[in-house]
């Protein structure tokens, strides 16, 4: 897949900062303002999986799990073919598309199954322009949005130094976080110890329709392991797919070609 011209890149960026202009960084729903969250009973959680060396062909992967016990109600994993290339801090007009269509879907076939929040494998706010995947899928779709990151984005002078590490190695409990505060002292996030079993944080931002201590809160009680259990399931499903369907690792295009010969 080619490198996108200057002029696409621009246009990116436009429509970054039109769609920015619709985003809500504040609690929209009763069941946000509740301890326990009462009133919230479907989280989903959206990933994409891709066959190794193929960076076209994707597995697009929607969960929705009961809270807050996390039984799985409703999964759909479809095999799309990306249009746009990945390229830093516009990972969503890459991945945005496919997810949005399998939320669409689901509010056409089953309605009463939408998920009321949805966590996205990736970033919110914690991004270069302020507006990463899970705004962008959170704008599109109307829908309450959490960002939660695996690994650190280097963004506006959150690095990964020395005083970083060590704030990381301050989180002695789980639950225990401390703030992603860029260099103009704006707080995009929060870094959060999400389980006792790994020592390793992920990193959560406002998404959409959710205060930042809103989707913290969530993320922490969405988590059995490191990684919250929407996300997580929405991984290990997508991957299974792959491994059942394409089980020599070759990409649907490959396999049609294996198969036809």
């Amino acid at each position: 897949m080619s490198t996108p011209t200057e002029d696409v890149v621009k246009q990116w960026e436009r429509e970054q900062a039109e769609l920015k202009k619709r985003l809500v960084e504040e609690d929209t729903e009763d069941w946000q303002k509740s301890p326990d969250f009462a009133g919230l009973e479907r989280v989903g959680g959206v990933d994409l999986s891709f066959i190794k060396g193929d960076d076209v062909n994707a597995c697009a992967q929607l969960v929705v799990l009961s809270f807050p016990d996390m039984k799985l109600l409703y999964k759909d994993s479809q095999m799309v073919t990306l249009n746009a290339p990945y390229v830093a801090g516009f990972l969503a007009f890459r991945e945005t598309p496919s997810l949005l269509e399998a939320l669409e879907k689901l509010k056409r076939e089953q309605p009463s199954l939408m998920p009321q929040v949805v966590l996205v494998d990736g970033n919110g706010l914690f991004h270069y322009r302020e507006f990463g995947l899970a705004c962008h899928l959170g704008v599109l779709s109307d829908l309450p949005c959490v960002g939660v990151a695996k690994n650190l984005l280097q963004v506006q002078g959150v690095v990964r130094s020395d005083e970083h590490l060590s704030q990381i190695n301050a989180l002695e409990k789980d639950g225990d976080t401390f703030p992603l505060t860029t260099d103009t002292g704006k707080v995009l996030g929060k870094a959060l110890r999400s389980c006792l079993k790994s020592t390793k944080p992920v990193y959560v931002s406002v998404g959409h329709r959710i205060s930042l201590d809103t989707a913290v809160r969530l993320t922490h009680a969405c988590c059995r392991h490191r990684v919250p259990e929407p996300i997580r399931q929405a991984d290990m499903i997508s991957r299974e797919y792959l491994r059942t369907h394409f089980p020599s690792g070759l990409s649907p295009r490959d396999n049609n070609e294996t198969l036809n010969t």
